[in-house]
C-alpha cells in the first residue's frame, strides 16, 4: 500500500459564535475567533490518498486528477468565502471549525473519489501555523 498527498491551499473567513449567548460568554469560549467582523485563515490542505501503484503509470493516482476533484469539490467552494454564510455543503448554524470544517472536507471527497482505484485514506487541515486537525473517516 503507497500513500500519497497532495496539499491545497485556501484564504476564507468565519465568525466562533452562539446567538444564545451573550457577548461576553462567546469573547470568555472563542476569544478572537468571536470577533463580529469576521476574521481570516489562510488554510492548507492535506489530502493522502491510498493504494496499489498502476503496473503501466506507476501512479496510485494522477496527481493532477485529484488536484483538480479538490480544487472543484473544496476549494472553489472555500477560497475567498465566508464559511458561515457562503459555503453550500456547511449547513447553516454549524460552527465553521476546522474540526467540523475537515469532517466534511471529508464527505465532499469520499464521494468524489468513488469509482477511482485508490482510497481516501486521511486530511489533515493547517487553520494556522500552530493549529491543525486531522480526520481518516472516523
Amino acid at each position: 500500500m503507497v500513500y500519497i498527498t497532495r496539499i491545497e491551499k485556501f484564504n476564507a473567513a468565519h465568525k466562533l459564535w452562539v446567538d444564545d449567548w451573550t457577548e461576553e460568554q462567546n469573547q470568555e469560549v472563542f476569544g478572537k475567533c468571536s470577533n463580529k467582523n469576521w476574521h481570516g485563515h489562510n488554510y492548507h490542505l492535506h489530502v493522502t490518498i491510498k493504494g496499489t501503484p498502476d503496473p503501466v503509470t506507476g501512479f496510485v493516482m494522477d496527481v493532477k486528477k485529484l488536484s483538480i476533484i479538490i480544487r472543484e469539490q473544496v476549494v472553489n467552494h472555500l477560497d475567498h468565502s465566508n464559511l458561515n454564510l457562503d459555503v453550500p455543503f456547511i449547513p447553516k448554524g454549524l460552527q465553521p471549525t476546522t474540526e467540523n470544517l475537515i469532517i466534511l472536507i471529508w464527505q465532499q471527497l469520499q464521494t468524489a473519489l468513488k469509482g477511482y482505484p485508490c482510497q481516501l485514506h486521511g486530511l489533515k487541515l493547517w487553520e494556522t501555523d500552530t493549529i491543525y486537525a486531522e480526520y481518516y473517516g472516523e
